[in-house]
């Protein structure tokens, strides 16, 4: 090569297996130009971005609907070995269950046009357009996107309510939330309903209240309406640690990891500016929250432990969720480390109340849902009170916060009471002693285990 012209040399590297890769991408990025010089423009340019911004929000929704999978293993690492099977049952199917009612009912009702309430059409998907309203990416795009977050909402509280659940009892919850209580708070907030119209408009990006606290919400009347699980309170109380903190651990990361289709997804378009911001918000809140997490449940029990610092990384990110794209990388920090101290207080709280929350998600996702909320009125960027925007923007936040936490209460209650007197709310006491997985699936999830054989047989449900 040495008798080679530099201009042959440069020839030469051109076909070089990875110079010819890299000069193909090349003039394949430079087709959509060529394309819209050709025909004139503005047409060009809008179905471009259109492709562009659906594809992001697929990317995104794909990370999100990974976020099932972090939500089965940090539930199963925090429950008892012997109901395993069972909570990794409870989450497949609540969102097979939520694609269903989402698609026939639950999204009309979100998004469709009706009243302030609740919408009226759209139902089975009929007569949506091919863009949906307002945004550049097609409305099944759109659909599925919303779809993911339903499923998440259904989720949260098969935690709260795990080890004494009837399987049954699970599957007509994931039904009932994802065709009506979740719809109607995303309606109120997201789909034009009466929190956007506040003289200020209540303010929640990507879901800390409209996803998060309703889901947390219902598990919280759940945990209530069940009772605490047998043995965890009381004179003759046991320890009921979560068996399996690998387990935990590794949902913890992919539920982090989903957060990065959650939040910056919720722009609902390649904005790299904007998308880039929530990134970072996202990333530095979750830091924080298991940071604080972590040393103040050290400072009050005298250990660094790993179950406060996976439940402070959690509270961190639902607490960035509503002001990601409106708080600086610094006012993140301090949102997701409050919400780590919120968290711990919260747990004790429940304690003290005697309130059996299995995996923490009403502390995680309710009370640092709030939090969160709450934040975006002392921080969004021009209407935060810290920012010279005034109360207005807290006191919206303030009413979003207490109504979706009245109606989602209410209709929980009505709700769960309607399905202890017809198939069952609690498992029998028996099913709960020999664990879920072996009386609700005739399976255990470790069978190298020995397995506690009922001295008497199952009842149907339980007596609560």
């Amino acid at each position: 090569m040495q008798h080679l012209t530099k201009r042959q040399t440069f020839v030469a590297h051109l076909f070089k297996p990875k110079a010819a890769t890299l000069l193909f991408l090349l003039f394949a990025l430079m087709i959509p130009t060529v394309v819209m010089q050709a025909q004139g423009g503005d047409e060009a340019i809008a179905a471009l971005q259109s492709a562009v911004d659906s594809v992001w929000l697929l990317m995104a929704a794909f990370l999100v609907f990974f976020m099932q999978a972090g939500f089965a293993l940090v539930e199963a690492g925090f429950i008892s070995s012997k109901h395993v099977t069972n909570i990794l049952m409870k989450n497949l199917f609540d969102f097979c269950i939520a694609t269903v009612a989402f698609w026939a009912l639950g999204f009309g009702i979100m998004f469709g046009a009706g009243n302030d309430f609740f919408g009226t059409e759209w139902f089975f998907l009929n007569g949506v357009p091919e863009i949906f309203p307002n945004l550049t990416v097609s409305t099944l795009t759109f659909f599925f996107f919303q779809l993911v977050f339903a499923g998440t909402a259904a989720t949260i509280a098969s935690g709260a309510m795990g080890g004494r659940t009837e399987f049954k009892a699970y599957l007509l919850y994931s039904l009932l939330v994802s065709i009506f209580i979740y719809p109607v708070v995303g309606h109120w907030i997201w789909g034009g309903g009466w929190l956007s119209k506040l003289e200020t408009p209540f303010f929640d990006f990507a879901g800390s209240t409209v996803v998060h606290s309703t889901g947390a919400w219902v598990g919280l009347v759940g945990a209530i309406m069940l009772g605490a699980r047998k043995g965890r309170f009381g004179s003759n109380a046991t320890p009921m640690p979560g068996h399996n903190m690998t387990f935990a651990t590794l949902g913890t990361f992919i539920l982090w990891f989903g957060w990065f289709g959650f939040n910056p997804g919720s722009q609902l378009a390649a904005d790299p500016s904007a998308i880039g911001l929530i990134t970072v918000t996202t990333n530095a809140a979750a830091a924080a929250g298991a940071l604080t997490a972590m040393f103040f449940n050290w400072l009050l029990v005298g250990k660094p432990q790993i179950g406060a610092a996976l439940n402070g990384t959690l509270a961190g990110l639902v607490a960035i969720t509503a002001p990601c794209a409106v708080v600086t990388p610094g006012e993140a920090l301090l949102i997701g480390a409050i919400g780590g101290v919120i968290m711990i207080l919260a747990t004790t709280l429940l304690e003290r109340l005697k309130i059996d929350d299995a995996v923490g998600a009403v502390p995680v996702h309710g009370f640092c849902g709030i939090w969160g909320t709450l934040s975006v009125g002392l921080f969004h960027g021009t209407t935060g009170l810290l920012h010279g925007g005034g109360a207005g923007q807290l006191v919206s936040q303030f009413i979003g916060v207490v109504a979706v936490f009245v109606f989602v209460v209410v209709a929980a209650v009505i709700m769960f009471s309607l399905l202890k007197v017809t198939v069952g709310l609690r498992v029998s006491a028996e099913a709960e002693e020999i664990g879920l997985d072996l009386a609700e699936h005739g399976t255990v999830n470790y069978p190298d285990q020995e397995v506690i054989k009922p001295a008497v047989a199952l009842s149907p449900s339980g007596g609560d």
